[in-house]
């Protein structure tokens, strides 16, 4: 009787110790997508909405931006401490940006499509030579590829016309009244767009970019000198979200439905078509890089190829969840 009073007073203490014990505190961090209507960034919110980000010792706060510069801007302002953008945005660090690439996410941009009106006279690709098209903003993914599009086709770097417009919010009302002939937007906008019967895609840009980094996390450089084991932590949580995304459709259907406000139909066409696009480990693939270089040139974003350490780091590559 004596030994089962003591261990129970024992259990009781121990029960009562935890009880009182501090919860262990997570270390905040700020990550914001380039832009927020793109279902390729909702690790971020998958993460958060399955308890991913805690496992790390994580608490991260998300937010959305209106294209690639804006996202170096809040960057080299110390407003974020991460952020999701474009592989062709890298150029950004080459030209003295306080940033660097740590991981490659999203490989051939199957997220991206030219979608045009549902009642436009634009019906194939050869339709859009000297047409007006938006994109977020100069440098951007989005930008990039309009004009990979027109060398692509032939037509030269200007072959289309471009229209720095901003997010889908401000592009799809030019487009509604003619302001523009499509919109370089996210495959899943096209969808929504389709379902609403207001527009319709036209082609999607994995076919002009298949081997391509469509999708990079960067960091800030004085974080990942000062800071390595946050970095660290913020890509295992990373890419330990995107292993979830691949074994879970539904649950990740569900919160881009809720992030995103898709209806169930598009939530699932676009995990369908969208979800061999995201990387396991964050490499750099070198053809990959090799597109992005020539083109920055192409393009004249920069008189030279850069080397790959001004791009980005393999410091903390593979990333290993």
């Amino acid at each position: 009787m004596r030994l089962s009073r003591l261990l129970a007073l024992t259990s009781a203490v121990a029960l009562l110790a935890v009880a009182h014990t501090p919860a262990f505190a997570l270390d905040k961090v700020r990550a914001a997508k380039s832009v927020n209507t793109a279902w390729s960034f909702i690790p971020l919110n998958v993460g958060a909405a399955h308890g991913i980000w805690e496992k790390y010792g994580l608490e991260v706060e998300i937010s959305g931006l209106g294209g690639d510069a804006k996202l170096q801007q809040a960057l080299t302002s110390d407003s974020v401490d991460f952020g999701l953008g474009s592989g062709p945005s890298m150029a950004f660090a080459v030209k003295g940006s306080p940033v660097i690439a740590v991981a490659a996410f999203a490989g051939e941009p199957r997220n991206i499509s030219v979608i045009v009106g549902a009642h436009s006279s634009i019906k194939t690709v050869a339709d859009l030579k000297g047409k007006l098209v938006s994109v977020t903003t100069a440098g951007s993914l989005t930008d990039w590829l309009v004009h990979r599009l027109s060398v692509k086709e032939g037509w030269g770097t200007d072959g289309v016309r471009i229209a720095a417009l901003g997010s889908f919010d401000t592009s799809l009302p030019a487009l509604r009244t003619g302001q523009v002939d499509g919109i370089m937007a996210a495959t899943e906008a096209g969808y929504l767009v389709e379902e609403r019967g207001e527009g319709k895609i036209l082609v999607g840009m994995e076919k002009y970019a298949p081997k391509f980094h469509t999708h990079v996390i960067f960091a800030r450089k004085a974080l990942v000198a000062e800071k390595p084991d946050v970095v660290n932590r913020f890509l295992k949580g990373f890419f330990a979200s995107v292993a979830y995304m691949k074994a879970h459709k539904d649950e990740t259907s569900k919160v881009a439905e809720e992030v995103l406000k898709e209806s169930p139909q598009v939530a699932s066409k676009t995990y369908d078509y969208e979800i061999s696009m995201l990387e396991d480990d964050g490499h750099f693939d070198p053809a990959a890089v090799a597109v992005i270089k020539d083109s920055l040139v192409d393009m004249k974003m920069l008189p030279s190829k850069p080397s790959d350490d001004q791009l980005f780091t393999t410091k903390f590559l593979p990333v290993k969840p």
